[in-house]
């Protein structure tokens, strides 16, 4: 079975090492220091399965009319939805994706944030680094701490089930906040399923997991902020746009909140803006999802599927169409 990499020139060997590239060479006859970055590229003619991440040129019509002999896109990143058109569903593609294996750095990222946010190390970082006289933590009470506090999950996608997950042996209360599920199904995940205006107000950490859509844009806003307690902190490694920035950048200049950004709007945000020195603020640059080797998790994944497809398994992670809208 002919295959090829889709995908920005060099990424596959970034999301395949060495090993990996060997084991894919035996399922498929692939050359691994090629990609295809157009297809009308007279390799696409032939190809039965398309291996993608980043950067991959859209698959329409016109491309598929190119590659009358695909049968599979084994995507290994997250979502298909910006690069795989309508005419690809109806081709019948077999599609799939690591929404979840990229899920699991997001959770460790939001982990990190959550458990370093209830310890207030980072405001007493910045306040130790101007003072540099260290706080009478017997008098100090701005500490949370991780027992009994609560934290609050927007969204029960791959990343928030993942970050539940892991909150699990920590001392906290968890929150959920999702219209797909139900109190049961919460509860089956670790967590406790509340509104929205509950998650803000019972949460001293609320970490963000929902998709960008049309109905979630600027969902964070003065309102839902208003909602939390002095000294809180919002955490968001989903997408900037769920945010009102306006509505947020109030409540942190003034000192009220804290907030960890791993995505803004826009990105990054413009260098006059007064975020970027707030010692309650946190800007990391868009680096919660898989980097370095944990991409390898990614090509592993990959590597799983494309060994299904060829022993005639049904696919590991596949990919519903019909979620498309909802997901990010």
């Amino acid at each position: 079975m002919r295959a090829a990499f889709a995908m920005t020139p060099h990424l596959q060997h970034r999301f395949f090492d060495a090993p990996l590239l060997a084991e894919l060479g035996e399922l498929v006859d692939i050359d691994a220091d090629r990609v295809l970055t157009s297809y009308d590229d007279p390799r696409a003619a032939g190809v039965e399965v398309l291996i993608t991440a980043w950067g991959t040129p859209t698959i329409d019509a016109s491309a598929l009319a190119r590659m009358p002999r695909l049968r599979a896109v084994v995507h290994a990143a997250s979502s298909v939805k910006y690069f795989l058109a309508p005419a690809a569903w109806e081709r019948g593609l077999r599609v799939t994706c690591g929404v979840e294996p990229n899920a699991r750095p997001v959770a460790e990222y939001a982990l990190a944030a959550v458990l370093w946010a209830v310890k207030s190390v980072l405001p007493l970082t910045e306040r130790f680094r101007a003072e540099r006289v260290a706080p009478d933590l017997t008098v100090d009470d701005t500490i949370d701490g991780a027992y009994g506090t609560t934290i609050g999950v927007l969204g029960a996608s791959a990343t928030g089930r993942a970050l539940i997950e892991l909150l699990a042996p920590f001392d906290l209360t968890v929150l959920v906040s999702d219209p797909t599920i139900d109190a049961t199904r919460a509860a089956e995940l670790g967590a406790e399923l509340v509104d929205l205006d509950q998650l803000f107000a019972r949460s001293r950490v609320v970490s963000l997991h929902a998709p960008l859509l049309p109905q979630t844009r600027h969902l964070v806003d003065a309102r839902l902020l208003g909602l939390m307690g002095d000294g809180a902190t919002l955490i968001n490694t989903a997408r900037g746009g769920i945010v009102d920035h306006d509505a947020l950048r109030a409540e942190v200049v003034s000192g009220r909140l804290r907030a960890v950004l791993d995505v803004t709007e826009p990105e990054p945000l413009p260098a006059e803006d007064p975020m970027w020195s707030l010692p309650n603020v946190t800007l990391t640059p868009h680096i919660a999802g898989s980097q370095g080797g944990e991409l390898h998790r990614l090509g592993r994944g990959a590597v799983d599927e494309v060994r299904a497809l060829i022993e005639g398994r049904p696919p590991l992670r596949p990919v519903d169409p019909t979620s498309l809208a909802t997901s990010a």
